[in-house]
């Protein structure tokens, strides 16, 4: 997992040298911390962190990776969490869904940290047309629309040997659907939002080319709402609010 380290460290850089960024993900941030319930108790967890912004946007957020950085609050692994049963009342997923190569293995952990009624926030790639363009010609990771999805780990699985894993389409495939995938039981879907996020695409994300100045954001945030009302067009984010099924 070296790789995850050393593309942290590389987004930290190309963090401080570009504005836009900070503000686009703060944008992104604030979306999340909308979907945050006053109505359940317990710790607001990143699975994932990064570099750890989410923290300016949600101070309580307890922000958790693979790997021990000075901005780190634990290491975690999504598959095998230190937080005891039920004592989690949100786990937020900021592109981090898309690298689980064992999703049902990992939100079976999630349910048994999560409080009753507890969420779980994923925001991943969405793949539309654009976002078809976007992140499966324009960036390195694969989309894997058609790839079978392994659902759980093998048997003598052992999760701190996991090797680097994306498929930037599992999101789409698993809670864009009206209709719930059956592996997802046990989960409620209460919101789905697709937005075209198109300040962040033409921002060129951390390592890309910056495709417009700083001082039309603000132009660029408008066009992205008009684009919002076509999201099989022109949505490139999913953002997915599920909720842990109390009845289960």
């Amino acid at each position: 997992m070296a790789r995850h380290q050393d593309e942290i460290q590389l987004n930290l850089k190309y963090w401080e040298q570009k504005p836009v960024l900070r503000q686009v993900y703060r944008d992104f941030q604030e979306i999340i911390a909308a979907r945050i319930s006053g109505q359940v108790e317990g710790h607001i967890v990143e699975i994932g962190s990064g570099i750890g912004s989410i923290r300016d946007v949600i101070p309580s957020c307890i922000r958790t990776d693979m790997f021990p950085n000075p901005w780190i609050d634990r290491v975690e692994n999504a598959y095998s969490l230190s937080f005891k049963d039920e004592t989690v009342s949100h786990i937020i997923l900021f592109d981090v869904f898309h690298h689980l190569r064992y999703p049902g293995t990992a939100l079976r952990e999630f349910r048994r940290v999560l409080v009753k009624r507890g969420r779980l926030i994923v925001f991943d790639p969405y793949i539309s047309l654009l976002g078809f363009v976007v992140w499966g010609l324009a960036h390195p990771e694969p989309v894997s629309l058609f790839r079978r999805i392994e659902w759980l780990a093998p048997d003598g699985w052992v999760s701190t040997e996991s090797e680097y894993y994306a498929a930037q389409g599992n999101a789409t495939r698993l809670f864009a659907r009206p209709r719930l995938d059956d592996r997802l039981r046990g989960w409620s879907v209460i919101e789905r939002l697709r937005i075209s996020a198109l300040s962040y695409v033409a921002s060129g994300g951390y390592s890309g080319p910056q495709l417009y100045p700083d001082r039309c954001l603000p132009l660029m945030k408008r066009l992205e709402r008009a684009l919002d009302v076509w999201p099989l067009l022109f949505a490139t984010r999913l953002l997915a609010v599920l909720e842990k099924d109390e009845s289960l």
